[in-house]
């Protein structure tokens, strides 16, 4: 690793002028890089394959050699101490453990996702809430999925909220950012039954064989899926509800479906 240390004492600072920038969704997009906080959310992107550009670290906080075990062996990667106030000026988030880094986005294109023997996946349309896509994600990774395809959103998928609320899993999962009829076309043709949450469904989600080839299909609270899912799917589910709510935490109703799915997988 490049041991130099470049020390950065000034909010005047073009580097922390940018930092500052890259809060901003059309500057990640227009850079094509984005910032991220967080140990643990940090370690997966390195441990993932993001190219890593740049660290920058307050002393006060987090000492050099804890910042080198956090990022790994990044031959390319430059590193700047910033005093306490600069840090408190560009941090997105509060007690993110003292070191920012500077990543670069990836594509998200189709091709990244690949289907083994038995691919198991989630489909999320619609959701604009970065805090909900990173849940969805988070819980995602935790049940497994073979990928995830995010369609028809508008959200930026490194929003800080999203990596935050993934915990990193943004970084650990395939990603395929596309249009709901590319994700159908896609899953149609790789023989995927596709299992389309609805609000007007009647058969329970618990009347599902989810043991074959899967895709469980998320759309917004407010709205549902779209007709490109629910005319094609193999089924449409709902969750049943007994309560006043007439609704469910979309990030809360696809923990209840994708944890069914794979508590009938583990039987495999």
């Amino acid at each position: 690793m490049n041991t130099n240390v470049e020390v950065i004492t000034s909010k005047q600072n073009e580097r922390v002028k940018n930092l500052i920038k890259l809060q901003k969704s059309s500057e990640r997009r227009s850079q094509g890089v984005f910032t991220i906080e967080g140990i643990k959310e940090i370690q997966k992107a390195a441990s993932s394959g993001y190219r890593l550009i740049a660290a920058y670290f307050c002393p006060d906080i987090i000492d050099y050699n804890q910042v080198t075990e956090i990022i790994g062996n990044k031959k390319d990667l430059t590193i700047y101490r910033i005093t306490r106030d600069i840090y408190n000026k560009v941090s997105y988030r509060e007690n993110s453990g003292g070191i920012i880094v500077v990543a670069e986005s990836k594509r998200h294109l189709l091709s990244s996702i690949t289907v083994d023997h038995n691919p198991f996946f989630l489909v999320i349309e619609g959701i604009e809430k970065p805090g909900n896509i990173g849940a969805m994600l988070r819980t995602a990774d935790a049940a497994g999925v073979s990928g995830v395809f995010i369609c028809n959103s508008s959200t930026d998928l490194y929003n800080p909220n999203a990596i935050r609320s993934s915990l990193g899993c943004v970084f650990t999962l395939p990603i395929a950012l596309c249009s709901s009829t590319e994700a159908v076309e896609w899953l149609s043709a790789k023989g995927v039954q596709i299992v389309a949450t609805h609000l007007q469904a009647t058969k329970s989600y618990f009347d599902i064989d989810y043991t074959v080839p899967t895709a469980i299909v998320m759309g917004a609270e407010a709205t549902g899926i779209t007709g490109v899912w629910s005319e094609v799917a193999n089924a449409n589910v709902i969750i049943p509800m007994r309560g006043v709510a007439d609704s469910l935490n979309v990030s809360n109703a696809t923990a209840i479906i994708i944890f069914e799915a794979l508590r009938q997988r583990l039987t495999l």
